[in-house]
């Protein structure tokens, strides 16, 4: 029998991969036989702290931010701080501030000093304790002063009752507190001796139960005894504190005394002198000021007049600069002080100061002028050629002179966006307006009708409520129309669809189809200004803020601040009672652009709120009026315009305004009819950015006339063949899922075969999507009225307690 050959492998046979040896740590340092390397070691092994090491730096970090604490601590309201400023809430229409004020003023060790400037505010000093606290109090009923104050208050002391804690102004109150930021808090209930000790008890729980929800984990203080004031005072004073970003980077102070200097060419401007202590950050006299309310100034000079409140009666010694300064015993409301000889700490530098130019003005001529070529003469000769239309003019018009009439088309179209987007709103809302043609016509006559035989003023102001409930029936169709059917018009009759809508696009695809963002950009971009990069500008400011020291007056210090071209307005507010509050603007804070805030609707709110309508806007320290865009808040690089402010989705607001450095907080709210106003939504400032694009969505809906396989034909989406033609190469969709194209038109009425992925079904809608880029209008104006106090009911916080039950 013949040997078999030896087996040999076959093309599948098994590869193994050989191993990688020498590439781990061990090894190197074998074949390296001890030896070390010249090369330092990375940054990355030098952070490779072993665990003792780890621990003891943890150990340290926690031992420094504990002493940053406590150092916050001893110096809010210690000699070389700030008084401890307490602004006084009152919640409901029964908490009496007086015996509360009266209680804190009887302090064995205390020395009082009664600030006649401010209805209700008071200095209280106490030596033993090393301590000075200023008292303010503001009316849950006055939504601003209540807002500035605690945009510097240390510490915010509500006073409840002690039956029903608040009532509606104080529960509008708190809502537009913890929208804006809240600094330290105290709750302090006087009163409720009267109660039988059973009915106290139950009352208190009850109480703490309605609390609970607002305010979690906080404890209720009874104010009918001097102990319990203390205690009270205690627990203000060593609490811990609660920052606000928008301005613990920026200098800022409430003015305890004030003097008002007419100018030369006229009383009504001139140079205020405000008093206050400085907060925050250190004060450059360089930079500029806001006024809460009033605008943006610049300071000439800064003076260093004798402490108020020092807790040593013969010298102040908290200044640095300003030594050897004898205290007035009895300076009150702050006008001796400015008599007296003072200290001039600084004085503007005209080369360093900030300027209050606030927009770009644009010149016309800025873009070069080319001579054009002889191709290009060519080709405009032909395009005009092309662009031969028909006009009617006058006789005896020449050809140059026909050719600047603007046809009635053209000059429609040549019209403001805003005028585009309000047409598009009518076609929206037709089927709505018709309905409610005949009911506002009727009212009218109704109206006159009244007039005439009323002998009752009542029933006129009945009426008239009756007008603003039509109004607001109108928008409540307006909106449930724009849930029902979003973005959808109906095609115009009497205009050409590709003249009404010639401004719009058609996209392949909303998420990643391109859109330059410097493309056909309004005339209102030349004013405002815009950052290269705006994250990497706020970084390097913040830097600077927390390293670099910047001279000026530091935190403690009680100055005088000069600021120039004020209008009187300001100082008679001031006497008014209305508390005058400053901010240093950081660079570049008093320019214009484009800033988009992110808010949520709030839910005590549930009005319509349409787009481009005038909102009240509480921005950080500012307060202004603009009328916005609301937007989709999403990650892509266009976001799809929202018709009104939508209560189930956060959504962004675009407005032209002053730039203003996040974090910051926002409030939107709403003036009614009455004056009051009303809070819509809450949330922050998302960013300051020019380039965001907020498109405009515009959807024609058409209905299937007859269905084939994969073909059909569509109507009343266009009403002649031009149209057809113009919009053939923008896609179609269903509402169903379906897409497609127009292959041709048939006929001269709109009537057009269509091509699908699929057959259509008979219920089916066609939608053709155009797209438009739009723009804010700019409606920026920084007086904001004064807003009718809130009315108080009592049953709203029952109301409240039920719920919470």
């Amino acid at each position: 029998m013949a040997m078999a050959g030896a087996h040999r492998p076959g093309p599948l046979k098994q590869q193994n991969k050989a191993h990688k040896g020498g590439k781990h740590s061990g090894s190197s340092q074998r074949r390296a036989g001890g030896r070390v390397p010249v090369k330092a070691q990375p940054r990355r092994r030098l952070r490779d702290l072993s665990r003792v090491d780890r621990r003891h730096q943890a150990l340290q970090l926690r031992r420094q931010r504990k002493e940053a604490v406590l150092a916050e601590k001893r110096s809010l309201g210690s000699r070389d701080g700030p008084p401890h400023l307490v602004v006084v809430v009152l919640l409901h229409s029964r908490a009496a501030a007086q015996g509360t004020l009266q209680l804190l003023q009887s302090q064995d060790s205390a020395v009082v000093r009664v600030n006649e400037g401010r209805a209700g505010g008071f200095a209280l000093l106490c030596p033993r304790l090393k301590q000075r606290w200023r008292f303010v109090t503001a009316q849950a009923g006055d939504l601003h002063a209540v807002l500035d104050l605690a945009k510097v208050a240390d510490s915010l002391l509500f006073i409840l009752d002690p039956v029903d804690g608040w009532d509606s102004a104080g529960e509008h109150c708190l809502s537009c507190l913890f929208a804006q930021g809240l600094p330290s808090y105290a709750l302090a209930v006087p009163g409720g001796t009267d109660l039988p000790p059973k009915k106290r008890i139950d009352a208190r729980k009850k109480l703490a139960k309605a609390i609970e929800k607002r305010f979690p984990e906080a404890k209720l203080f009874p104010l009918n005894t001097e102990q319990e004031s203390s205690l009270l005072l205690r627990h203000l004073s060593t609490q811990k504190q609660r920052h606000l970003a928008f301005r613990d980077r920026r200098a800022h102070l409430l003015a305890y005394a004030a003097e008002f200097v007419p100018g030369q060419e006229s009383d009504l401007v001139g140079t205020l002198k405000v008093s206050g202590f400085v907060r925050g950050q250190t004060l450059d006299v360089n930079s500029l000021v806001h006024i809460v309310g009033h605008g943006d100034f610049q300071v000439s000079q800064v003076d260093a007049p004798p402490d108020p409140l020092s807790l040593n009666p013969r010298v102040v010694k908290g200044q640095k600069r300003s030594q050897d300064m004898e205290i007035q015993e009895h300076s009150v409301n702050g006008t001796d002080e400015m008599e007296e000889d003072v200290k001039v700490l600084m004085k503007a530098d005209p080369s360093k100061q900030e300027s209050l130019q606030s927009e770009v003005v644009p010149d016309p001529m800025e873009g070069e002028q080319t001579w054009p070529t002889e191709e290009e003469l060519q080709e405009a000769e032909d395009s005009l050629k092309a662009d031969r239309r028909v006009v009617k003019v006058p006789k005896g018009t020449s050809k140059y002179q026909a050719a600047w009439i603007v046809d009635d088309e053209e000059e429609g179209s040549e019209k403001d966006d805003d005028e585009d987007d309000d047409m598009d709103d009518d076609l929206m809302e037709e089927a709505v307006s018709q309905e409610g043609e005949s009911s506002e016509d009727e009212p009218g006559e109704e109206e006159s009708e009244t007039m005439t035989v009323s002998e009752c003023l009542r029933d006129d102001q009945y009426d008239e409520k009756m007008e603003e409930d039509d109004q607001m029936l109108e928008r409540y169709k307006q909106e449930r129309m724009d849930e029902m059917f979003p973005d959808e018009v109906d095609t115009p009759r009497d205009v050409p669809a590709r003249v009404r809508f010639q401004k719009y696009r058609g996209l392949k695809s909303f998420r990643t189809s391109p859109w330059d963002p410097k493309e056909n950009l309004p005339r209102d971009y030349a004013r405002i200004f815009q950052f290269q990069d705006f994250s990497r500008t706020r970084k390097h400011l913040f830097r600077q803020i927390e390293k670099e020291e910047t001279e000026g007056a530091s935190v403690g210090w009680y100055v005088t601040l000069h600021v120039c071209n004020v209008p009187v307005s300001v100082m008679e507010s001031f006497k008014e009672g209305k508390p005058l509050v400053l901010f240093s603007l950081l660079p570049h804070e008093q320019k214009m652009s484009v800033l988009n805030f992110l808010v949520r609707r709030h839910p005590s709110n549930t009005e319509p709120v349409r787009a481009k309508e005038e909102l009240i806007f509480h921005c950080g320290f500012r307060r202004f009026r603009a009328s916005p865009l609301f937007s989709q808040h999403t990650s892509a690089d266009k976001h799809k315009l929202e018709r009104f402010l939508r209560p189930d989705a956060a959504l962004v607001v675009t407005v032209y305004a002053p730039i203003t450095f996040p974090p910051a907080s926002v409030l939107l709210f709403k003036q009614k009819s009455n004056g009051m106003h009303d809070l819509i939504a809450t949330g922050s400032l998302l960013s300051v950015d020019p380039d965001r694009i907020v498109i405009k969505r515009l959807v024609l809906s058409g209905h299937p006339f007859k269905i084939f396989t994969k073909t059909a034909v569509v109507r009343y989406m266009f009403f002649n063949r031009e149209d057809v033609m113009w919009f053939k190469p923008v896609e179609l969709r269903t509402k169903w899922g379906r897409r497609g194209h127009i292959k041709e038109p048939l006929g001269t009425h709109g009537h057009m075969k269509c091509h699908f992925d699929g057959q259509l079904k008979s219920q089916d809608t066609v939608l053709l999507n155009l797209y438009k880029r739009v723009f804010p209008k700019w409606t920026y104006d920084p007086h904001v009225p004064e807003p009718v106090p809130w009315v108080r009911s009592e049953s709203a916080q029952p109301e409240q307690e039920v719920e919470m039950e």
